[in-house]
């Protein structure tokens, strides 16, 4: 029997969205750099690093660049953190906001998303078309929380119990979707039900699956 839930909370890039580590891929490989090398320089001091900085709006966009810059050349390749901003807001996967729309229509949505205070809004891009597009998918959640509008991050534990709050739910009734296995541990761990996005066709069917919703 399918376990009722009463809400489903999402993750936003690399799950409304194609993954910007798709996007660093092709930087990498166009820049004749190691595979995977902007995720290890990401992935390295990664409580204290620019990237944990940016995304508690502890530094600006143009101090990320420097930081960034400085911490790939210890690693061995000096990238410009300006560089990797541009790579960050992916394109928007309909059939993903569709399954929200039925998410919508059986409890309630929530988002917890790590973003950065840069471009328009909380979709961190420069083109009005698509932030305008996103924003309408922003809309959508009975609630959302921003990393750098809130101070914390994922995986901080405070963040996920925040949406419960929110959404006045146990964590035990909630499904959550994130591209991060590092994010996934501490919703798991509160007692949520995690599915761990690698691509668009995988997730609907593992939120099928989940909830018995016709999301595909």
């Amino acid at each position: 029997m399918t376990k009722i839930f009463k809400a489903v909370i999402w993750d936003f890039g690399g799950v409304f969205t194609s993954s910007p580590f798709d996007a660093f891929a092709r930087y990498e490989a166009e820049q004749g750099l190691p595979k995977d090398f902007i995720r290890t320089v990401n992935a390295t001091n990664p409580l204290d690093n620019a990237w944990a900085k940016l995304e508690q709006s502890k530094v600006s966009g143009e101090e990320f660049d420097g930081m960034f810059r400085a911490e790939s050349k210890a690693l061995g390749h000096e990238v410009p953190g300006a560089d990797v901003l541009k790579l960050l807001s992916g394109s928007l996967r309909p059939r993903v906001v569709k399954a929200l729309e039925v998410c919508k229509g059986h409890g309630k949505v929530g988002c917890i998303t790590n973003n950065a205070p840069i471009g328009k809004g909380a979709s961190m891009t420069n083109d009005d078309g698509k932030a305008a597009e996103l924003a309408k998918v922003f809309d959508m959640f009975d609630h959302l929380i921003e990393s750098s509008k809130l101070g914390i991050r994922k995986p901080d534990p405070r963040i996920y119990a925040l949406m419960c709050e929110a959404l006045d739910v146990d964590p035990a009734d909630c499904v959550y979707l994130d591209d991060l296995g590092i994010n996934l541990k501490p919703a798991r761990a509160m007692g949520m039900t995690t599915i761990k996005v690698l691509g668009e066709d995988q997730l609907l069917e593992d939120l099928k699956s989940a909830t018995g919703y016709a999301v595909v």
